[in-house]
């Protein structure tokens, strides 16, 4: 077998990094890209793989990024942020709107600059890293919210379009620790941060492609379980963003 290639963008801490190296020890040459050069350099030299500065808000940097990493077989967007606090309308709404910037065009500008090179070769996948808070009520933040449920459509409807010839899934990592979720109380339902690698490392195999387009929850979805049950996934439409009535 000759070398895989994965890309993970967001690779430089925290869910990405612990991605990185689930998907090296599979046996993946793992390209760690994100904007903070020091952090992707320390995650690459820890795996053995190879570290790239990258801004998934540019499309020069992710066209050059992806040339760069070379026939990328799996990508992993998983570069997000979250908007300032406060209230929405105290924020300033370039602050807001980078979180679209980063969450959602980010996504798009990855995807895009790999899906030519997959479809040219037969062969590729695409993990999209989504998140409860595109659908759980209660929430009070607009910015990450809204651009997580944008992300979650776009998963979806990106998998609709290339008919089976990718494979797109989009996943929830559950609430992990993080820089990102550092003010959450130390209560909270936390999620072991083992599980949104182990996931990934099951799509990436090929055996669960049947699963592209649903909604997979790293702690509460068994996907084993699911793929027995792929006739009534389909049926019912579960897993799915929708509104129910």
């Amino acid at each position: 077998m000759g070398e895989r290639i994965a890309l993970v963008t967001g690779g430089g801490r925290g869910i990405g990094a612990n991605v990185a190296r689930a998907l090296a020890k599979d046996g993946w040459s793992v390209v760690v890209a994100a904007r903070s050069r020091d952090q992707v350099d320390a995650v690459a030299a820890e795996i053995g793989g190879r570290a790239l500065e990258l801004d998934v808000t540019s499309r020069e940097s992710v066209e050059r990024a992806v040339a760069d990493a070379g026939p990328v077989e799996l990508l992993v967007a998983n570069a997000g942020v979250a908007s300032g606090d406060g209230p929405t309308w105290e924020q300033d709404p370039a602050d807001w709107w980078r979180t679209f910037e980063v969450n959602v065009l980010g996504v798009n500008l990855s995807c895009s600059a790999v899906i030519p090179g997959m479809l040219e070769r037969g062969a590729g996948r695409i993990v999209i890293m989504g998140s409860g808070a595109s659908y759980l009520p209660g929430a009070s933040a607009t910015g990450y919210t809204s651009s997580k449920a944008a992300v979650g459509r776009y998963a979806e409807t990106l998998n609709n379009e290339l008919e089976g010839r990718i494979p797109v899934f989009l996943i929830s990592p559950g609430m992990v620790r993080t820089e990102m979720t550092a003010s959450f109380p130390d209560d909270a339902p936390w999620t072991p941060p083992e599980l949104a690698p182990k996931l990934v490392r099951k799509l990436a195999s090929g055996k669960y492609d049947a699963l592209a387009g649903r909604y997979l929850h790293a702690e509460h979805d068994d996907v084993d379980d699911l793929l027995t049950r792929i006739d009534d996934l389909r049926t019912s439409d579960l897993n799915a963003i929708r509104i129910r009535r």
